[in-house]
């Protein structure tokens, strides 16, 4: 099996990891998380959990686009909340409900929630990441 790495031009280009991994054969995708940076890198929502929530989300659904897939091919995600409680739950619930209606999708997927001290940089709230199956 050979992995094909992509950095799609539609999001930030990393350096030290790719944005997402396409396994030929199984045509599993890997999606690294995502979070509230648009396409040239710049933050998105500074300090706001709900437009942070929804450009995670929008980077998500572009990195699945530029594998080849679409949202409905997604079968997992995990959600990495800074400094979880559960009041924070609305803030992401309004996040994914507004890149679901900036995207014309439905976002609801197996998902897991896991509450962070931090994240790679500190104006980060939220991070999530997805794993596609592609057909």
């Amino acid at each position: 099996m050979s992995v094909r790495l992509i950095n799609p031009p539609a999001l930030p280009q990393p350096e030290g990891y790719a944005q997402l991994s396409v396994a030929e054969g199984s045509r599993l995708v890997f999606v690294s998380g995502q979070v509230a940076r648009d396409a040239e890198g710049n933050p998105v929502g500074d300090g706001d959990l709900v437009a942070q929530t929804e450009q995670a989300y929008v980077n998500v659904h572009a990195a699945v686009v530029a594998a080849g897939g679409s949202f409905a091919d997604v079968a997992r995600l995990t959600v990495y909340v800074v400094d979880w409680e559960p009041p924070k739950m609305a803030q992401l619930v309004e996040g994914a409900v507004r890149a679901a209606q900036r995207l014309d999708l439905d976002l609801v997927r197996p998902i897991t929630l896991v509450g962070v001290a931090a994240l790679g940089e500190p104006d980060l709230l939220v991070e999530v990441e997805a794993v596609a199956v592609l057909p």
